[in-house]
């Protein structure tokens, strides 16, 4: 079976595989169109909706990350909006969940939604990486109408250009994307969404219960993201960073290249041995005009060289060699000395020895600067002055902001996806597994056989196969739950048999007690069924609905028997006497309630389970108390008589009153029940007599069926 369901979901796998592939080359299909046909859109999402409206958040993600990374292969700078392929996914997916794309109304609102966010998110990102060139892409024919028209500053012409022409592309490729929905066959839509089941699969409501299990803090869903969110993002802020200070690193190393470069070129432009010539002469010869024009040239190569000159160092100062104007800067005269800073002073022991100096950057009045200074040495190997070049690094921190902006854009799209699809296959590997197992058994019943079978076969049914410790659980519970239940039956079976057993025990017991008498005849029996039937029509009746319970009724029944316990203290002589009792006598008598009451005590001192002796308890000692305060052993009236009592009094006199003893012959079924009628009130709980006059009928088949046997019925047939 689990084999078959592998090579089902290998089928399934390659099968999606390959609908992924076919979007990404939809992808990249339509992306061609525009730019053959010189078309302002850019229709290179489309296969990324179509996954996701077909397949779901998963898939349209990959195809649109992918999509931007084979682009990358012929254009690198498509890896960066990746970011931008995986938002339209997200996007695309979460409105087709919702069936948005089914009405034209939302439809439209669902692409306006998609371009301003798209649409901004590009704009932002384009100037982060390049810069904000206006009137650049496809949109510069809608920024400059803007512009032109004075409704926007550049800025916000340029991006609401972008928007608009967002909104004609996403417009074009949803309609196109949802009549390709449209070609495709209904059956093989279904079967195109990617669900990944580690178990049998859940649909519709059963799905979303079993998604969205109830936890008492957050959700292990919410756990998960967090933990990849942070996982992510370390690794991202060590990445970023590392790289960031290697590229940092390589970007200086490359402008104290150039610098060393330009200083060697100066170098070459002098006449070493003449630097004090040059200092004295200055712009009166030739060759230090020559030099200093060289210098210039040099400078105005390139941006990045902020200042060129050249120092002679000496104890009292820098004296001046070369020092060209620069824009908003005139040079020094040659000669001129410079007094040394104070950052400068502990470099100048090195500068007078003539020795090498590290490169120096610094961030003051004269802006970010990277500083080298470089011996030039004569003939005779004299370090007659110094090269300083100094190269601005204002350049290099606008590289350093578009690189972190192509660092985080690169992070931001890997992260989207990785986290929803990582998200997505916790939740059939791990979320919907377990939250299966506990709902299945948290709702697992024990009230009957039935329900506990059920219960069983909804655990089996779930048929959770994720390989690993999640499975092992599972088989764990499958095969508890299934041991439970067969524990139970067993126990239950052994319960029952005991049940019988006691209850046999019982009736053995009490029918040596009644058996004393000669005339009691089917006397427990009788007045069990009697106490049954009053019971059933009390809680017909909705009376003492609160005590009557199931459990109650049953311990009622499995007393009744022992109510007259008490006998087996009363002499042979007493009870078969064929007469009425003297006061003396009758008095004896009545201590059958309260010996019942000392013989029961004592058995529910050794039974670890009483519940039933507690009813019997209350029946053998207040069966003879009567409702208005007149009866025995201790007086009880009203409702302080328990509930049993009062129904075993009616059930105890009825029977008496039908059946035949030593003293009297049975009366008639009419005149006890009117004898019962009359006690109502006084003798009985009128409610209890009501009740049982009301069931008269069933009342006279059971004194009509007793009196037509002599031979006692088994107890066991009643319960």
């Amino acid at each position: 079976m689990k084999a078959a369901v592998k090579h089902i979901r290998r089928y399934r796998l390659i099968q999606y595989t390959i609908f992924c592939v076919l979007c990404i080359l939809i992808n990249l299909l339509f992306a061609c169109i525009p730019r053959w046909l010189n078309l302002p859109v850019y229709l290179d999402s489309i296969g990324t909706m179509l996954a996701a409206v077909l397949g779901g958040y998963a898939p349209g993600v990959i195809v649109g990350y992918l999509t931007n990374c084979i682009n990358g292969i012929a254009d690198v700078e498509s890896i960066y909006y990746a970011v931008i392929s995986v938002i339209i996914a997200i996007c695309t997916a979460f409105f087709s969940r919702r069936y948005w794309f089914k009405s034209v109304g939302k439809t439209a609102l669902a692409i306006v939604i998609i371009s301003l966010l798209v649409g901004t998110m590009s704009s932002i990102l384009t100037w982060l990486l390049y810069g904000f060139n206006f009137g650049a892409g496809v949109s510069e024919p809608i920024a400059n109408m803007l512009y032109d028209a004075g409704l926007f500053g550049k800025h916000a012409s340029q991006l609401a250009a972008d928007i608009a022409m967002d909104l004609i592309d996403k417009t074009v490729s949803v309609c196109l994307m949802l009549l390709i929905v449209r070609l495709i066959p209904e059956e093989k839509k279904t079967g195109l969404r990617f669900r990944p089941w580690k178990q049998n699969p859940l649909h519709g409501e059963e799905r979303r219960r079993i998604k969205n299990f109830a936890t008492r803090g957050m959700s292990l869903r919410g756990k998960i993201m967090i933990m990849v969110s942070i996982v992510m993002v370390l690794i991202a802020l060590v990445s970023t960073g590392v790289s960031f200070i290697m590229f940092r690193n390589a970007m200086i190393d490359s402008q104290v290249g150039m610098a060393h470069g330009v200083a060697n070129v100066v170098a070459s432009a002098m006449d070493r041995d003449r630097i004090s010539d040059y200092m004295t002469m200055g712009q009166d010869t030739p060759e230090y005009r020559q030099a200093e024009q060289k210098m210039i040239d040099v400078k105005n190569s390139s941006p990045d060289i902020a200042y060129v000159y050249v120092y002679q160092i000496q104890e009292d100062g820098c004296h001046v060699v070369f020092d060209p104007d620069t824009e908003g800067t005139p040079g020094a005269d040659p000669g001129y000395v410079q007094p040394f800073d104070k950052a400068f002073l502990p470099l100048v022991p090195d500068l007078l020895a003539g020795r090498e100096i590290q490169p120096i950057i610094s961030n003051d009045i004269f802006g970010w600067l990277l500083t080298i200074y470089q011996p030039v040495t004569d003939s005779a190997g004299n370090c007659v002055c110094y090269v300083g070049v100094d190269i601005s690094m204002n350049q290099l921190r606008l590289v350093e902001y578009r690189f972190l902006a192509k660092a985080v854009s690169l992070f931001m799209g890997f992260f989207i996806m990785v986290l929803g699809v990582g998200v997505w296959l916790a939740e059939y590997n791990i979320v919907l597994p377990i939250n299966a197992m506990a709902q299945a058994t948290g709702s697992f019943a024990y009230d009957s056989k039935t329900l506990r079978e059920e219960s069983v076969e909804n655990i089996q049914k779930l048929g959770i196969c994720t390989g690993d410790e999640i499975e092992n659980l599972y088989n764990a519970i499958a095969k508890m739950s299934s041991d439970t239940v067969h524990y139970i039956a067993d126990v239950q079976q052994k319960n029952q048999t005991i049940g019988r057993m006691q209850d046999r025990l019982i009736a053995v017991m009490a029918d040596m007690v009644e058996s004393r008498d000669q005339y009691t005849g089917n006397h427990i029996w009788n007045t069990a069924e009697y106490a049954r039937i009053i019971m059933e029509e009390l809680r017909r009746e909705n009376l003492f609905s609160d005590v009557l319970t199931d459990e109650y009724i049953s311990d009622v029944l499995h007393s009744a028997p022992l109510h007259d316990v008490g006998k087996i203290h009363v002499s042979d002589t007493l009870l078969n006497k064929p007469g009425k009792l003297d006061p003396d006598e009758f008095a004896k008598m009545k201590e059958h309630t309260i010996a019942g009451r000392d013989i029961i005590a004592r058995a529910m001192r050794m039974s670890s389970d009483s519940s039933y002796l507690k009813e019997a308890q209350a029946l053998a000692t207040y069966h003879h108390e009567r409702w208005d305060g007149t009866g025995y052993p201790t007086g009880l009236k009203g409702e302080e008589i328990p509930l049993s009592a009062r129904i075993m009094a009616v059930a105890d006199v009825f029977d008496a009153l039908v059946s035949k003893r030593s003293y009297k012959e049975g009366f008639p079924v009419d005149k006890a029940l009117s004898i019962i009628r009359e006690g109502a009130g006084s003798h009985f709980d009128p409610r209890i007599a009501n009740a049982f006059l009301n069931v008269s009928e069933k009342a006279r088949k059971i004194a009509e069926k007793s009196q037509a046997t002599e031979q006692n019925k088994p107890f066991s047939d009643l319960l």
